[in-house]
């Protein structure tokens, strides 16, 4: 959602910082930035740790002069198993607390103080439906994305003085390497087969959504096209959740392993 996002706003005239633990994907996704003929660097940083978001941020700023927008997507599961009250433990907790919650933090205390000099700037956060609306109990992860939810409206009424908007996109089920601990070892017809029956199952529109499905409401909450919006809560996600109300596929699966 990233990659797609910095895509999207570099056709639009954006010159983009991409930050990314994986430093040789943020540098492709940055060369192909600077392939439409725009600046672009990339950044290692992991974001749970606030020296290297710091050093992020002091970077962009030398590289730009100004950061107008912050789009904040970089999360997951951290590879932990488990996830409910039985199996989460304390260690699991904090990891996955801390890239999806904490890290959101991070970066926005180190970038918002340059918005704050500019008196404008854009936020958008990422969310996951899990953290709204959870249909399987997966603890840490939904309760750190809830804190995101709590973060944006927090952020929303502390910065709007300062013409800072902030907003919460929620995606659906979309398809990214999010999805890889479980398909990844699929033949592509099992995997396809396995996101036609999630969609058909869970998603009133039919289909699993993509990346480029995210860009474009991102694009709408960094532009002039969403000067009155700030506080919001965007759901992305094909009709869910109140258009949905059926357990998911997934969460059918693990109620019924025989199905």
């Amino acid at each position: 959602m990233g990659k797609a996002t910095a895509l999207r706003f570099a056709r639009e005239g954006c010159d983009v910082a991409v930050a990314d633990l994986q430093l040789e994907k943020a540098q492709q996704v940055a060369d192909q930035i600077k392939a439409m003929g725009r600046k672009a660097i990339a950044i290692k940083t992991d974001i749970s740790r606030s020296a290297e978001v710091n050093a992020m941020a002091a970077r962009t700023i030398a590289e730009f002069a100004k950061i107008d927008i912050l789009c904040n997507y970089a999360g997951g599961t951290a590879g932990v198993k488990g996830g409910d009250i039985a199996t989460a433990t304390e260690e699991d907790w904090d990891k996955v607390v801390n890239i999806n919650l904490k890290g959101t933090f991070l970066v926005c205390k180190a970038i918002v103080p340059h918005m704050k000099e500019k008196k404008y700037g854009k936020i958008v956060n990422c969310a996951s439906m899990g953290g709204v609306h959870p249909s399987v109990s997966v603890l840490h992860y939904h309760s750190a994305k809830a804190g995101v939810v709590g973060l944006t409206l927090n952020l929303a009424f502390e910065l709007a003085p300062y013409n800072i908007y902030v907003n919460c996109i929620v995606p659906g089920p979309i398809e990214t390497p999010f999805w890889d601990p479980l398909n990844k070892a699929m033949p592509e017809k099992e995997r396809r087969a396995m996101f036609e029956a999630i969609a058909k199952k869970e998603v009133p529109l039919g289909r699993m959504g993509t990346a480029e499905d995210i860009a474009g409401p991102a694009l709408f909450l960094s532009s002039e096209l969403s000067s009155y919006v700030t506080g919001q809560i965007l759901y992305v996600a094909g009709g869910q959740p109140g258009l949905s109300t059926e357990a998911t596929f997934l969460s059918s699966n693990q109620r019924s392993p025989t199905r």
